[in-house]
């Protein structure tokens, strides 16, 4: 079945879907230039306000799934004009408008990606996920050459789930968000806001200290040591700035 997906515009189709293929899991999603897979499921830019997305079966659940991934209910207009005020930021939002964040199709995934990923690249990060989704298990050989502290931090996330499903949902407010995350061993602020933002929909959250981030602030003409202080003027869309600082990399 097809199923039509709206958006508000511009919408930079390309610019999500190459973000999840840079990070996409062997045999299980793919993104080839021009439609995103991920198992049976096919989803591609329809027109100017719709994506269409192509699945063996009608399931509301893969519609909810699909507008996360995409980040499809943001409003770029709403965004960009407030995010624009900033000077610095103006020109990066001119030259690529509407930036979306990159959602989670399942937010576990995106959560043991984002403590894969604790200071090494995106391609060391997606070679160690694809070998842990081969084996299907959260062990030495899946996880080798990751430090002992991450393989635990994994293990005690999902142990946590198993217990307590929520773990992995919003708070009442973006710091008891964090505040939840950053109590399970391994999980810093970074990884935090990192799940915070893509897994969890947390629409102000920001890993200032992401490296990328500082790199692309400091290109524009922010200090990378008051990074975090300017960005008290992107609330409460400092993740899509987020989001516009990697992009100008």
């Amino acid at each position: 079945m097809i199923v039509t997906l709206p958006f508000r515009p511009p919408y930079r189709f390309h610019a999500v879907a190459s973000f999840l293929g840079a990070r996409a899991i062997d045999r299980f999603e793919w993104y080839d230039g021009t439609r995103y897979q991920r198992m049976g499921i096919v989803i591609e830019l329809n027109g100017t306000s719709s994506l269409k997305m192509t699945a063996a079966s009608k399931a509301d659940r893969l519609v909810v799934r699909a507008r996360r991934t995409f980040d499809l209910d943001a409003d770029p207009a709403v965004i960009d004009a407030h995010l624009s005020r900033d000077r610095l930021l103006r020109p990066l939002l001119r030259s690529k408008p509407g930036p979306r964040v990159p959602g989670a199709w399942e937010p576990f995934e995106v959560a043991v990606r984002a403590i894969v990923g604790q200071q090494i690249s995106v391609r060391g990060a997606t070679t160690i996920m694809n070998r842990l989704f081969a084996s299907g298990r959260f062990d030495p050989s899946a996880l080798g050459g990751m430090p002992g502290a991450r393989m635990n931090a994994i293990r005690t996330l999902a142990r946590s789930l198993e217990k307590d499903p929520s773990i992995l949902t919003r708070g009442a407010t973006l710091d008891e968000t964090i505040e939840r995350l950053t109590a399970l061993p391994g999980i810093g602020p970074w990884t935090a806001h990192y799940i915070a933002m893509r897994a969890l929909g947390e629409r102000d959250a920001f890993p200032y200290t992401d490296l990328g981030l500082r790199k692309a602030a400091e290109a524009i003409g922010i200090d990378p040591a008051k990074l975090l202080d300017r960005a008290e003027r992107w609330r409460p869309w400092r993740a899509y700035a987020a989001i516009a600082l990697w992009e100008s990399l």
